[in-house]
């Protein structure tokens, strides 16, 4: 079993507090009920809320279950309670404001927390906690290295050699998802984005993969049925000619990757659709030449989009009106991490965070075109850790 290290989660609690001290003076306690979250600070994910006092030591009050927090975590306090009014019994004063999740804590959890810890006022934690987590350590970054290698293996070497004519989206969906567990995927795709189920990916042939979806993404899906909408259709089968494109996340020990591959069945795609994606590894390239401490990810928005031709921003991270305002987006613990490439993000980026470049366009009667691929900031501009193959494979 691989443990979070004690030093790792110590550093992780002293960084969050001291941004929580810069960027809200007069706080005085965090409470963290988010499994996620909880991972992050403890090496574990239960039934149960940490709580962070401004000053003293963190709790870990688990519910269910305890035996397994204590196998699993390192963290140096970890109790049992049965129920909220367990946790209370170490407080001597509750503060007036306390730190929540508000992303994350549904209002019934809140009324049932509040019932027992009487304070008058809630703030949000979410974006100090994001700032922590945006700038990984080096043993965060070795844990996304190795989903990356399984991402790059699975995808260019493995993917090539399963398709086949006749075969549904599904089945490549389901095949391609039992690969990469055999390869070492820890087998889900977390997202933070609200209500957001999402198995693998997205795996489309030909126009399904501009299909409208809800997802905040640029490509869509024809999916399995209206109550499963995010995984590939059984009706749709592989044709000469098809363009497959594969949207698809992948993880190891908690870390996250994320990498599109296109490919070309068949057949060449017409030499517009080419041009199309070869422009958008241009830009996801000019892009990570960018990624360096100190650059601002709005202003690299910003000056992509402005030096776009008005006809390549047309279906350009989407297709129609159904368009994303980002070029890539943090990744992490979760597929959707801060910070963004998108226009209102102005805080410097530094060493050690981590982006999911990916700029695509949807082609009329052909698919998204375009590439994905996870990067790290560095001093020489992003490390690719997902590997560097152009895409548009040809599998002829």
């Amino acid at each position: 079993m691989n443990k979070t290290p004690s030093k790792e989660l110590e550093n992780r609690m002293e960084r969050f507090k001291a941004v929580m001290d810069s960027s809200n003076p007069n706080w005085e306690m965090a409470v963290i009920f988010s499994k996620i979250n909880q991972f992050y600070f403890t090496g574990t994910m239960q039934d149960g809320m940490l709580i962070i006092p401004r000053d003293g030591e963190a709790v870990f009050w688990v519910r269910k279950s305890y035996e397994r927090a204590l196998d699993e975590s390192l963290f140096p306090e970890i109790r049992h309670m049965n129920s909220y009014r367990d946790a209370t019994q170490d407080i001597t004063k509750l503060p007036e404001t306390v730190y929540l999740e508000a992303e994350a804590v549904p209002l019934a959890l809140y009324q049932r927390f509040s019932k027992h810890f009487s304070f008058k006022n809630f703030k949000p934690v979410d974006i100090p906690i994001g700032k922590v987590r945006s700038v990984k350590s080096e043993y965060e970054l070795n844990l996304m290295r190795k989903s990356g290698k399984i991402h790059q293996h699975v995808l260019e070497d493995l993917v090539p050699g399963m398709l086949r004519e006749g075969m549904s989206e599904a089945d490549l969906g389901a095949e391609l998802f039992k690969v990469l567990i055999d390869e070492g995927h820890h087998g889900l795709t977390r997202f933070g984005m609200f209500d957001t189920e999402i198995v693998l990916g997205h795996v489309g042939f030909g126009e399904s993969s501009i299909y409208p979806s809800y997802f905040d993404g640029a490509s869509g899906n024809l999916g399995l049925s209206p109550a499963a909408p995010v995984f590939g259709n059984r009706e749709r089968k592989l044709d000469q000619g098809d363009l497959v494109f594969v949207d698809v996340g992948c993880g190891f020990d908690g870390y996250n990757t994320d990498k599109t591959v296109t490919y070309m069945f068949g057949q060449s795609l017409p030499q517009h659709a080419i041009d199309a994606h070869n422009r958008c590894v241009d830009i996801q390239n000019e892009i990570s030449s960018q990624l360096k401490p100190g650059a601002i990810p709005g202003e690299i928005y910003t000056s992509i989009m402005d030096g776009l031709e008005p006809d390549f921003k047309e279906n350009f991270m989407g297709f129609g009106k159904r368009r994303v305002k980002f070029l890539g987006h943090g990744i992490g613990l979760l597929i959707d991490e801060l910070p963004v490439l998108a226009e209102k993000f102005t805080e410097p980026l530094e060493a050690g965070i981590v982006f999911a470049v990916e700029p695509k366009k949807g082609i009329p009667g052909i698919g998204m075109v375009g590439i994905e691929n996870t990067f790290i900031v560095t001093s020489r501009g992003g490390e690719c850790i997902t590997g560097d193959n152009p895409g548009l494979i040809p599998v002829y």
